[in-house]
């Protein structure tokens, strides 16, 4: 006897992202924002004890893209803590050494590649390091969709990816359109940082410096930055980039009292 076709809904695995075109936001305020293809994923897999620790954690500590906003205080287990929203954490290295420098915050990782979100999860548990969570997709649509305008503290964007071909460029995600999300998604006196260590993207990052209003620029260093903005450790990628006599470029907003156009 054949048995019964199996009609229950196949569960996806855990931190996966829909398959094809990634959700993507279509901004009509004449802005230049970074557009997406379809991503695919570097195949890297997990090593048996990440599977394990993220099979075990994930489901508390981190969250995939979805058209649903965040209730930080329920996902943290408190209420009245700053949050700050790290973009593009890759493997988590500064967000891993900077969190328990700042226990009273609570911090968001976003990244696209899983491999890197679950080197961060085991750094956080094996630390015991309760105030970071992560989200799974594109910086951009994290904000737009799971994070509520003036709830951030902060945001950071630490070595985004240079896209250093002329043809590339629009994909940068330093534009006068992310600028303007970051500062819809700040607190009036929350603070972007920013760091890169390409020239030409920090020649890009000049030409943008005063491009936002609700964006007060501050510079670096900003001795009475409200956040922390020592890095403490130096990143693979900042690492990479100090062997190559490379110059790490560091910008500092506030976000202005002005009312928010959203």
């Amino acid at each position: 006897m054949n048995s019964p076709e199996d009609t229950s809904p196949r569960q996806e695995p855990l931190g996966e992202l829909p398959a094809g075109r990634p959700l993507q936001t279509d901004f009509n305020d004449g802005l230049d924002y970074p557009r997406l293809g379809t991503v695919s994923f570097r195949r890297g897999t997990l090593t048996d004890n990440q599977q394990a620790l993220f099979n075990e954690h994930w489901p508390h500590l981190g969250r995939v893209l979805a058209d649903e906003r965040i209730d930080l205080d329920e996902w943290f287990g408190r209420t009245g803590h700053p949050t700050i929203v790290e973009i593009g954490s890759g493997t988590g290295t500064s967000t891993a050494a900077m969190a328990p420098l700042e226990e009273d915050t609570n911090v968001i990782a976003v990244e696209l590649y899983k491999p890197g979100l679950a080197k961060l999860l085991g750094s956080v548990v094996r630390a015991g390091t309760d105030n970071v969570r992560m989200v799974r997709g594109d910086g951009i649509e994290v904000l737009v969709r799971m994070i509520a305008p003036n709830s951030l503290d902060g945001i950071r964007v630490f070595f985004p990816d240079p896209w250093p071909k002329a043809r590339h460029n629009k994909r940068r995600i330093i534009q006068s359109g992310p600028l303007r999300l970051f500062a819809s998604r700040l607190k009036p006196g929350g603070v972007l940082h920013v760091a890169t260590d390409h020239a030409d993207y920090a020649e890009w990052i000049d030409e943008l410096v005063d491009v936002e209003p609700l964006l007060d620029y501050k510079g670096w260093p900003w001795d009475d930055c409200p956040i922390l903005t020592d890095r403490q450790v130096i990143t693979k990628f900042e690492g990479k980039g100090l062997t190559k006599d490379h110059v790490i470029r560091e910008y500092l907003w506030e976000r202005t009292d002005a009312p928010n156009p959203e």
